[in-house]
């Protein structure tokens, strides 16, 4: 069977941000908005909101091969899963009130702002 380019993409993408998310701990994210918009042709708010559903398996594959290997703290396990699930409750909210050039924006700067302090 032959894959459609549509399809093709979304795998090319869903490679790329698990191979980022798995080598890095994270920032699949930073990586799936951009090509979801790049390569799928999506608005701001769809890559974005899709980024969320295409992470949260990439982020349990990664899971279970950090726990297997022992690269977590476990202390810190339940309160940052807390702060992050009424972090996400509150953007997901958030990113229904903004209109789409704030989000890329805010997007854009946070990019810019992870970048400088892995420089610096």
């Amino acid at each position: 069977m032959i894959m459609d380019k549509k399809k093709f993409n979304g795998v090319l993408c869903g490679l790329l941000t698990g191979a980022v998310n798995g080598l890095f701990g994270g920032g699949g994210g930073m990586v799936v908005v951009p090509l979801l918009k790049n390569m799928l042709g999506y608005d701001e708010k769809r890559a974005h909101a899709t980024a969320i559903l295409v992470i949260a398996p990439v982020c349990a594959a990664s899971a279970i091969i950090y726990i297997i290997n022992g690269y977590f703290d476990a202390s810190v396990v339940i309160p940052a899963a807390i702060g992050s699930v009424a972090g996400g409750f509150l953007g997901a909210l958030a990113l229904n009130k903004f209109p789409e050039f704030i989000v890329n924006a805010v997007f854009i700067a946070v990019m810019f702002a992870a970048g400088a302090r892995l420089l610096f």
